[in-house]
């Protein structure tokens, strides 16, 4: 088993390198100096460009996306990035190498934020059918083995493995604080929702280098896809009343909210509206947050975000402009009242 040795984002100018990685990009190019190959490779803390020169590139022919390779290189810097001059390239059987060490991946880890997930309905539900269902769903293998490395989008938001749960886990720990807001919310039957809500997209995508839709993805999508998986845990729980399962099943149909977004059926009930604002808004923050990390350290905007369609600011901070904010009371912990991920 191969094991990484150092990062992609601690590389320094100068520094040689011999590691492992997965390719994301190879094509051959032509220069005046001959032909050569240009790479873009990844681990789990990012990509950096590669370049393998002439005459070296003719005894590579046939380099693809999503090969594991193992390369000797020095790190160097071309127009204020960083690449690697390629000085030898083996490939690897990605059976010798450990996934988590290549793919980025949420913070903390998928198998945390799974246990957090099912500790949170250990402590939430009482009723024995809602305890029963999200207890299936949840201690499946096979459904597990999907949900660890699921991201929650291809592209969008939390687009990376365990960004289905740590997005399940915003969106339901949100729902609650709304809860304890307006008691009368049905808690219990919102925060299944909230954990079921995008189940399907662990079959609507292909998890991997760079995620793909699956076949059943493109042509039924996440919301039919997770219907299908919870139909038979929901017609043998038999704790359930049909009632509370109906309104299961339209919050999971209505989560998208609108008609243009997806959504087969719009909100109608108070609980339905709360899960589509709690997804929609942690989808959000998470792409200001992706927007705000991309920028240059000197900036203060982003660039433009295509899916937002407008750029984002790093707006500055009460704690900035306050002596000794370490003793504020709030100053340990986080201020908004929501628990999303800054």
């Amino acid at each position: 088993m191969y094991r990484k040795t150092c990062l992609i984002r601690d590389f320094r100018t100068g520094q040689e390198v011999e590691d492992v990685f997965v390719l994301t990009q190879a094509r051959q190019a032509a220069s005046r100096n001959g032909p050569y190959w240009d790479l873009r490779l990844q681990d789990a803390t990012g990509q950096i460009e590669g370049k393998i020169w002439s005459p070296l590139s003719s005894e590579y022919t046939d380099l693809r996306a999503e090969q594991v390779v193992r390369v000797r290189a020095q790190v160097r810097t071309f127009r204020e990035q960083q690449q690697l001059v390629i000085s030898d390239l083996t490939r690897i059987e990605e059976s010798d190498v450990d996934w988590s060490d290549l793919l980025p991946s949420s913070d903390p880890p998928p198998q945390d934020l799974l246990q957090e997930l099912q500790g949170l309905c250990r402590k939430e539900l009482a009723h024995p059918g809602w305890k029963k269902l999200c207890r299936e769903v949840l201690g499946d293998k096979p459904t597990r083995e999907r949900l660890l490395a699921a991201p929650a989008a291809k592209v969008i938001h939390h687009a990376y493995r365990g960004g289905l749960l740590e997005h399940t886990l915003n969106v339901a720990q949100t729902c609650l604080a709304q809860c304890d807001l307006r008691p009368d919310l049905d808690r219990e039957t919102l925060l299944v929702g909230a954990v079921v809500h995008d189940l399907g997209k662990a079959w609507e995508l292909e998890c991997g280098v760079a995620p793909e839709y699956t076949d059943s993805g493109r042509l039924l999508g996440h919301i039919i896809l997770g219907l299908q998986v919870l139909e038979p845990i929901m017609s043998r729980t038999e704790e359930l009343d049909s009632q509370l399962l109906l309104h299961l099943r339209h919050l999971i149909l209505s989560h998208h909210g609108e008609f243009e977004y997806g959504s087969p059926k719009r909100p109608k009930t108070k609980e339905a509206f709360v899960l589509h604002f709690a997804d929609n808004l942690d989808a959000k923050l998470n792409t200001v947050d992706a927007a705000l990390e991309g920028k240059d350290e000197e900036e203060s905007w982003s660039a433009y975000q295509r899916s937002l369609e407008r750029k984002v600011y790093q707006a500055s901070r009460t704690n900035d402009f306050q002596k000794g904010s370490d003793s504020s009371p709030r100053s340990a912990g986080r201020q908004c009242l929501l628990p999303l991920k800054e």
